[in-house]
């Protein structure tokens, strides 16, 4: 895996914190780490769609933050386990997976059209 493609994975992870964070925040600090968990996270994903295709970026993206979120809900804030919910995240990351090797395919293509010029 290339490097552009662990600043998708670390911005999904950041959104996971903010999201989180939206919802949970109370204090001035907490807000403040929100914010900053925003800016990073899109700084990040912007720096990555410079290289990748951006619906591919932004569909990885997306999905890893809703499968965090829902997880980390369920797994630390006590949101009910359901079993629906579990087998739509793997539904969503099996298209992200998906996305990503299909990606691969567009990612060489890409780099053999920068080498000819």
């Amino acid at each position: 895996m290339n490097r552009v493609w662990l600043y998708v994975f670390g911005a999904g992870a950041l959104e996971v914190l903010w999201v989180i964070g939206l919802r949970h925040s109370s204090n001035v600090l907490e807000w403040t780490g929100t914010a900053i968990s925003i800016l990073f996270s899109f700084m990040i994903l912007i720096k990555a769609a410079r290289t990748l295709p951006v619906g591919t970026v932004y569909a990885v993206f997306a999905g890893l933050g809703t499968c965090g979120t829902v997880l980390v809900e369920m797994l630390v804030f006590g949101e009910p386990f359901k079993w629906n919910k579990i087998l739509l995240i793997a539904v969503l990351l099996t298209g992200v997976i998906g996305l990503k090797l299909i990606s691969k395919d567009n990612e060489q293509q890409v780099a053999k059209a920068g080498e000819t010029q």
